[in-house]
């Protein structure tokens, strides 16, 4: 099939760009000769079986009102694009996750990541179905096969993966939370089914939180200026993306920027259940760097329709200066983590019995 034969959805997906969901892969080798410590196995015996009980398994059933045609919804394409996107983040997990249980060979990290893969697939399945039924095709086959994949150090997955994961969580709560409070903003039947799908987010970030903490090494050394840089390039990325889109968290009744605040300290106060260091968030200058690369970016967005060698000239030159308040962010001395400030779980979700033995 040639690319001017997919659907302009598929197309858009299959798209690269610094800001488009990525689809990943790294060496799963190196993972499967990962030693874990046998005082460890409780838990990861634990959290393997906390993926078996599969508490959505009857969550994701698409209603009658999902079939409505929503034609008069407001900016529609801006709620196409979040599905898309959406889907493509949920589906490429999917796929990487796939990849580790066929070709790991512990029993219990392969029962882990195919539930894992099982609930990723089933997110995707309802973003597309949900898609089809506004007269969308996202082709989920042409995406796993066109789609360029990004090779990661097994450790760059995991801190990238973690973050995802309760980023992703973060960012559903708040929506599920905020429509609670003022329905009218509830522009489609999806967004209620938000509260326990954020919990499997949550859950698969609790898992690799358990794996990071199985090696050490990943936690500490140079490594933490590792950490650093993905808690950064995670945050910032979707500061940036969500900007571009104000207009579809306005058509929500939110504020973009209070949303992302919103979800960033959340994400960030999370990651120190397992991170050593977190980002500075209370420090007027990380925010002031986090505006510049929105304004910066919108220049390039400006630009993105202009030829000639000026308009080039140009948008290099705010790319470059992304880059330096990116440095600049990264700069600012981190929030070290203490038995004070750690997270200390979710209130009322399944803890291992014996976390506070190691917390």
């Amino acid at each position: 099939m040639e690319v001017a034969d997919l659907s302009v959805t598929t197309r858009h997906a299959i798209k690269e760009a610094v800001l488009n969901p990525r689809f990943y892969t790294t060496d799963f080798a190196e993972i499967d000769a990962m030693h874990i410590d046998p005082k460890m196995r409780a838990e990861f015996e634990w959290i393997r079986d906390e993926f078996a009980h599969d508490y959505n398994k009857t969550h994701f059933v698409r209603t009658e009102e999902f079939k409505d045609g929503f034609a008069d919804m407001p900016d529609r394409d801006l709620f196409i694009e979040f599905l898309e996107r959406s889907c493509t983040a949920e589906f490429s997990g999917c796929v990487l996750y796939t990849e580790m249980y066929k070709k790991l060979h512990d029993p219990t990290l392969v029962s882990i990541f195919r539930s894992m893969s099982r609930d990723e697939g089933r997110h995707a399945g309802f973003l597309n179905k949900t898609m089809t039924d506004l007269d969308v095709a996202l082709d989920l086959k042409v995406l796993r096969n066109r789609k360029k994949y990004t090779h990661f150090k097994p450790k760059f997955i995991f801190y990238a993966t973690y973050l995802s994961e309760k980023i992703g969580y973060a960012r559903y709560i708040r929506i599920y939370r905020h429509l609670q409070e003022k329905p009218e903003g509830t522009i489609h039947p999806i967004f209620r089914w938000f509260e326990q799908w954020c919990n499997d987010e949550y859950r698969h970030g609790e898992f690799f939180a358990i794996m990071m903490r199985s090696q050490p090494k990943l936690l500490s050394g140079a490594n933490v200026r590792w950490i650093r840089f993905f808690l950064l390039a995670v945050c910032l990325t979707m500061y940036m993306n969500d900007a571009r889109r104000k207009q579809f968290y306005k058509n929500l009744g939110l504020d973009w920027q209070q949303y992302d605040i919103e979800v960033i300290r959340l994400t960030n106060q999370i990651a120190s259940q397992v991170f050593p260091v977190t980002l500075p968030v209370d420090n007027p200058a990380f925010w002031k760097h986090f505006d510049a690369c929105v304004r910066h970016d919108a220049e390039i967005v400006r630009l993105s329709d202009e030829k000639g060698p000026v308009a080039l000239a140009e948008a290099t030159r705010h790319r470059a200066a992304i880059a330096r308040h990116f440095a600049g962010a990264y700069a600012l001395k981190p929030v070290v983590t203490t038995d004070a400030n750690r997270w200390k779980g979710l209130e009322g979700f399944p803890n291992f019995p014996a976390t506070a033995a190691h917390a």
